[in-house]
């Protein structure tokens, strides 16, 4: 996982190929570590992600509170067709702003 500053007000994650029980925690908290109190918009690549379960979801979900909490987004780009797939059925597609 690479984490790096678009600029201010923007961090991107590129490179997750999965989001699962066994990495989210990590994940939701090294990407918190690099989001700070200045940062309002995280772009997460999610172009390279083949798995996404629950886990997952609930860091995806996690990461939008504390986004939403600095009148910031969460954007989801390029996600794979399974992802969306997970998206549209947990119906997350519609809190998430996402660009194919």
């Amino acid at each position: 996982m690479k984490i790096q500053n678009r600029d201010a007000l923007t961090v991107v994650v590129s490179g997750l190929v999965e989001l699962v029980a066994a990495n989210s925690v990590q994940v939701r908290e090294q990407i918190r570590a690099a989001l700070p109190a200045t940062v309002l918009n995280l772009d997460l690549d999610l172009s390279l992600m083949t798995f996404l379960d629950s886990s997952g979801l609930g860091t995806l979900i996690s990461l939008h509170k504390t986004l939403r909490s600095r009148n910031g987004t969460v954007r989801l780009l390029k996600p794979a067709p399974n992802v969306l797939q997970v998206l549209s059925l947990t119906r997350l597609d519609r809190i998430f702003e996402i660009s194919k």
